[in-house]
């Protein structure tokens, strides 16, 4: 489940493709912005031809989506079951990342719509990045309370999957994923066997998509800055503040959790991490950062023993900026758009951010943010066509995803270490 992490782009981001992408975007608008100056009519010719291509590279992401839903949030729930299974100190650290990320993600609910409305984008820059991602976007009627009460249920989930109904297809998919906890061991293991196998052949076609991500982003880049000029580019850099915003409150909860529920210090906590937060920064990556976490863990006084189970079982399982970040992305998106987002809405895509955040596996970071991001953006009603853009400037937030991972998996590791009494001697755990 580890071997393949690089990074924490919500999962792994491979940096040496992230500037690839990015320079492709940026290739791509620039060339846009150019032809549109120097010949409009000769901009809008090729925009016929050019976008297309980004429009095509666009559906084969979107096609995955359902899928990716049901495996994750199955492989997700019975992972963690799983885990909690296998002992005390096990479930303590379970139970601590699932509150972690919830509180994040919570926090992110909150803290993206204050941000935008204290450093709003310009609304020409704000109409020119919208008209760019693809223009107005029609937003049904507010449903009723009645109305979600009676959609919770499908009648029919094959149908509710073929419709892209996503809530009663994730309710469905909920019970249907606990369900598989509750039966015999080999039953389980066949049915989240299938399932996770489901999501890994996913994970392949758009392994396959993304390998073409170079030419997809360079198309969706020109016609972006064809529709939008250099507006385009104050958009996209507001939009990788106000994400960044998000990650820096994550690493400043991470350290208040550490000081008001660990009992840690900040300046003892700090000293002990700055070797983590030195390998951190340079590799983007959690996994890389896992002997450093060792050392900062026996610093602060865990048990080396302990430390040994709990934080390996983070990094598979604990990301704890992964929802508040993903949230940040709908929510911004949902913003440009225009589109209102009830307390229910938010609090379906928390739920969903939740459980891709438990299911994401070690994946380069162009592909888990599609897996990770998809799913919430089409549970809360947010068009998801905008990622394939803004995956090529997720290499600047995602800094701030691993500072907070790193932190926080330090942090939860002395909680559920100091929590958990050590075991009698000779009895399993």
């Amino acid at each position: 489940m580890l071997g393949k992490q690089a990074s924490d782009c919500p999962g792994n981001l491979n940096v040496k493709s992230a500037w690839v992408i990015l320079s492709a975007l940026v290739v791509g608008m620039l060339l846009g912005v150019g032809v549109e100056s120097w010949s409009p009519g000769g901009a809008s010719a090729s925009l016929r031809i050019v976008e297309p291509v980004g429009i095509l590279w666009l559906n084969a992401l979107k096609m995955t989506i359902v899928p990716l839903i049901v495996a994750l949030l199955i492989t997700g729930i019975t992972a963690t079951a799983d885990a909690a299974r296998a002992g005390a100190l096990a479930a303590r650290a379970v139970a601590t990342f699932i509150a972690a990320i919830v509180i994040t993600g919570a926090m992110s609910l909150l803290l993206t719509p204050l941000l935008l409305r204290l450093f709003p984008l310009s609304t020409a820059a704000a109409d020119a990045l919208r008209h760019g991602l693809g223009g107005v976007v029609e937003t049904p009627a507010s449903p009723t309370f009645a109305d979600y009460l009676l959609s919770l249920v499908p009648t029919n989930p094959i149908a509710a999957a073929a419709d892209t109904a996503v809530l009663p297809l994730i309710v469905f998919t909920t019970i249907f994923a606990f369900a598989i906890t509750r039966i015999g061991p080999e039953q389980r293991a066949s049915l989240s066997g299938l399932f996770k196998a489901l999501g890994d052949a996913m994970l392949v076609v758009i392994g396959w998509v993304l390998a073409l991500a170079p030419i997809g982003v360079f198309a969706l880049g020109y016609a972006l800055a064809v529709k939008a000029g250099f507006a385009a580019f104050g958009g996209l850099l507001h939009y990788v503040l106000i994400v960044s915003g998000v990650g820096v409150a994550c690493v400043i909860l991470g350290l208040i959790l550490a000081w008001l529920v660990v009992g840690v210090a900040p300046p003892r906590f700090v000293r002990a991490m700055i070797p983590t937060l030195a390998v951190a920064l340079s590799t983007q990556s959690s996994l890389a950062s896992l002997p450093a976490m060792l050392d900062a863990s026996k610093t602060l006084g865990v048990d080396p023993k302990k430390a040994d189970i709990i934080l390996p079982l983070a990094v598979a399982l604990f990301r704890f900026t992964s929802t508040a970040m993903n949230l940040a992305v709908v929510v911004y998106v949902a913003w440009l758009f225009g589109i209102g987002l009830t307390p229910w809405t938010m609090a379906i895509g928390l739920a969903v951010a939740v459980a891709a955040a438990l299911s994401s596996v070690s994946l380069p970071g162009s592909i888990s943010f599609v897996t990770s991001i998809a799913p919430i953006a089409v549970s809360m009603g947010v068009p998801v066509a905008p990622l394939g853009l803004l995956v090529a400037v997720e290499t600047f937030p995602d800094i701030w995803r691993t500072l907070g991972n790193v932190v926080a998996d330090v942090a939860a590791t002395k909680y559920a270490a100091d929590g958990v009494a050590d075991e009698p001697a000779g009895e399993t755990p």
